[in-house]
């Protein structure tokens, strides 16, 4: 069965963005890349380069800023530093990896490429465009090394993979649950008037679409914590709130899946306990 590769340009008020997928049989996964006011938001993934290529080379830009170090947003990065004189910023835990050869399942190879190598500096906590400045906000949980960027002119927020979608179903074994609240608490209290995810792309409402996601997993949270105290185990706590199987569950050989879900809250129980 082949790969099916897409992509799709546009634009929304100031925004331009590159919006590549990828299909295997019934698992359709995609990615964006965003361009504002000299800035680009991620680089898409190698699997697409040569769907991206012509954005990012073309992009006019100043300098390159990096939601995380996941290869689906890392992995035209090194494209852009053989081509493209602009610098490229990741949270500074992360600027060593970027220089490494990753080492990632297969799965993840063939729907997402191989990320090379390439160089990054440290981000600081606050950056300037042309035209405005912007807040470098750390919201750990999907990844260690996760930022969030809003751009202080416009109120326009990029979440990177922190929303997604408002009803998590499934996440990967390294994410935590609570700590994805905390972070979704945390960029509320800023003052934000659109959201760009990296996979929903433009958030109509994203302040009430954040809000609506943390009151699901807060409910979720409550939820597998009181069963738990009954004295279930997490896999039946598993099974009585999540029904449906994902076909990406088998793919990623339990990588993703609902269970991480569940597991993730009971572990900090445990921390807050010991």
């Amino acid at each position: 069965m082949l790969l099916k590769k897409y992509i799709d340009f546009g634009s929304h008020h100031n925004v331009h963005y590159a919006n590549g997928k990828v299909t295997l049989g019934k698992i359709s996964l995609n990615v964006y890349c965003f361009m504002v006011d000299g800035v680009l938001i991620d680089t898409g993934s190698r699997s697409l380069s040569k769907q991206f290529e012509p954005f990012l080379l073309e992009a006019d830009i100043d300098q390159v800023v990096l939601t995380h170090i996941h290869e689906d947003h890392t992995g035209c990065a090194s494209i852009l530093e053989q081509q493209r004189n602009v610098p490229i910023y990741i949270h500074e835990m992360s600027v060593q990896d970027c220089e490494k050869n990753p080492d990632y399942p297969l799965y993840r190879k063939v729907f997402w490429g191989k990320r090379m190598p390439f160089r990054a500096n440290a981000i600081d906590s606050s950056f300037s465009s042309r035209s405005a400045d912007w807040e470098v906000i750390k919201t750990p949980g999907h990844a260690k090394d996760h930022l969030a960027f809003l751009n202080k002119e416009t109120g326009q927020l990029f979440t990177g993979d922190l929303y997604v979608q408002t009803k998590t179903k499934v996440v990967l074994r390294e994410e935590s649950i609570p700590t994805i609240i905390r972070s979704i608490e945390h960029l509320l209290t800023y003052d934000f008037n659109e959201m760009y995810c990296s996979h929903a792309g433009f958030v109509k409402d994203g302040r009430k679409s954040l809000e609506n996601k943390k009151d699901y997993l807060s409910d979720i949270q409550q939820q597998v914590k009181s069963r738990y105290q009954e004295g279930l185990s997490p896999e039946q706590i598993h099974d009585s709130l999540f029904k449906r199987k994902y076909p990406i569950t088998k793919l990623s050989r339990g990588e993703w899946d609902s269970l991480h879900i569940v597991t993730s809250i009971i572990d900090e129980m445990k921390q807050e306990v010991s």
